[in-house]
This record gives structure tokens, sequence and C-alpha cells, in this order.
């Protein structure tokens, strides 16, 4: 986008009360997908939306993909309206689907001018070789598709949704299923996209993706954003840490210089301090343990990832539910 900064949008992406309800039909009951969604994605950040299958991500995307309508609330693109202002709000978003759907008839070029076509850029207008090379594709631009490999599938899928240069680009699971190579390729990809100005909405079920690559990120869980946040300040949340002390020779019971530590002493030869890493320094453990004269003979440390505030957060939400 060649706009003048001072016009741009300060968020790609703006949710206010979305909700989705989908009505029984049959025997199944009416299923509330997404409930009172409020989320401001930064202009210009890698965003990453978490949660467990039928969270409601992909209700979310296709929302936003004109897919599915919405029940109430309001989502705007690049500040513009998906209802009101509906042709250019689609314009301004490229979705990368989960599902490999590729015509394995067409060559890598034919289908990024076919995809141009439809969004209606004019022929002088298109970047197709461009995009291929920037997404390494170019050596196979005129090979038919379905002799790709699964992760040039994976990266055609990103240039088909890049062929109308839209600002927002929304990953879902692009790494699903693929090897760490090339999960690694596409990870780079993905920065270099995202420092030529796109904005990137990333949803993956792999947390370690998202603290890779993630600015910011929000977990949904039974339709409900239930955390939002940035990535250091959600991994902040969880400050505890514990360290593991093997020592060199059985241990009858805790030194009381060791007392005013919280400790555990679940085997004759380990001890086991928790302490937040924001008030203790693993040194100061370590020369306490010295001082008591007992000999080290390992230590392992522990640290919370966003495994642990995922697993936290979403069995919170889940017992809250529950009563």
């Amino acid at each position: 986008m060649n706009a003048d900064v001072t016009t741009l949008p300060n968020y790609a992406v703006e949710l206010k009360g979305l909700t989705k309800t989908y009505q029984a039909s049959g025997k199944s009951e009416a299923k509330k997908a997404l409930i009172d969604v409020d989320l401001a994605i930064p202009r210009g950040s890698v965003f990453g939306l978490l949660g467990p299958n039928g969270a409601g991500k992909s209700t979310m995307i296709n929302i936003l993909a004109g897919l599915v309508n919405k029940t109430s609330g309001s989502a705007r693109i690049w500040d513009l309206d998906i209802n009101s202002d509906t042709r250019q709000a689609r314009a301004a978003i490229g979705v990368v689907p989960q599902e490999l759907n590729v015509d394995p008839f067409f060559t890598p070029r034919e289908l990024l001018e076919l995809q141009a076509g439809l969004y209606g850029v004019p022929p002088r207008e298109r970047q197709s070789d461009e995009i291929l090379a920037a997404l390494g594709l170019s050596d196979k631009a005129n090979a038919y598709a379905r002799t790709l490999s699964g992760g040039m599938r994976r990266r055609l899928m990103v240039a088909k949704a890049m062929v109308h240069n839209p600002p927002v680009l929304v990953l879902d699971e692009p790494t699903a299923g693929v090897d760490i190579e090339l999960r690694q390729q596409l990870w780079a990809h993905v920065r270099e996209l995202n420092a030529n100005g796109t904005t990137v909405l990333l949803t993956t079920h792999y947390l370690e993706e998202a603290e890779e690559l993630c600015d910011q990120i929000a977990i949904i869980n039974h339709g409900r954003v239930i955390a939002c946040d940035t990535t250091p300040a959600l991994l902040a949340r969880l400050d505890n840490k514990s360290l593991a002390i093997v020592l060199a020779e059985d241990l009858q019971q805790i030194p009381d210089s060791l007392t005013t530590f919280n400790i555990d002493h679940p085997e004759p030869r380990k001890l086991v301090f928790h302490y937040r890493a924001s008030e203790s320094a693993v040194s100061g453990i370590l020369d306490a343990v010295s001082a008591a004269n007992l000999k080290i003979a390992d230590v392992t440390t522990d640290q919370s990832d966003l495994e642990d505030i995922f697993l936290q957060l979403t069995r919170g939400a889940h017992d809250e539910g529950a009563h």
C-alpha cells in the first residue's frame, strides 16, 4: 500500500461485540461460536490467535473473509466495515486456508494470474513473477501444481492470497503437518512479508510458532477471548520457575538456612526450589545451597512458556464455565 502513513488506520482489523450463533437444525442445538468478541489488531503487527479446536478461530476468519455472516457486532478490515464496505473490505484481506486447495492442472503462474483476474487486478498491475520469486517458487512457475511438494503447495497458497496486494494477510494454521525445515522457511517468509508492511494474523496450534513470530497474542476458548496481550506480557503472567538440584549425597532433612525458600524435598538427594524469576536469581539459591555445605551433582531449571499459559487460561475458563 502506497498511501500516506498519516491516512493509514491504527488497526488492521477491529472487532467489536462480534457474535455468531449457528441456528439449531435437526437434532443439533443452536451453537454460539463467537460471544461478544472485542479485538483490535495493530497495523504492521504479527498477531497470533490461539485456541483449541472448536474455540471459534475458524468462524472468526470466515466472517472476515466473507464466507460466514455474523449474528451481531461489527468487524472492520483496514477501517472498512465488512457489511457497508463489503467489496473494499474483502480487497484489503488475503486468507490462506488450512486446506491445500490447489488445482493440479494449472501451473503456479497460471493460478496466480487467474486469482488476480478474480480480484480484478489489471494485467499491467499484476506481480505474479515477483510474488513467486518472493516465495521461492520461480523455478516451478511453469510446472503443473500436482508435481509440487506439500511445502511448495503451502507456499503457493500464500502466493495466491497475495495477488491483490492486501495489507492484511490471514494465515490459518500455515505450518500444520509440515516438517521442521519447511516450518522455518515459512516463518522466514512471514517475517519478510511483515517487514514489508503486511499485517499478519496467524492462527496456530503450535505455541512455539506464536512465541517465535507474534508481537501480540489473543487466546480464544468457547467463543470468548480469554486473554489478549503482548507476547512478553503473556509469558510474564507465569513468572514462576523451579530449580531442581540433585545432591551428591543423601539429605535427611532440609538445613535451617534453606527453610526461608519455597522448597520441596521429594527424594533423598533432590531439592526443588520454587521462585519468581522477577524476584530471585538462580545464583542466590546456589550460593545458599553451597553455604549449607551441600555438594551439588546436577541442576535443572524449568521456565514457563506459552504452553503453560495456554493450559492455565483455558483450564481456568473451562472451570468457570463448569460452575
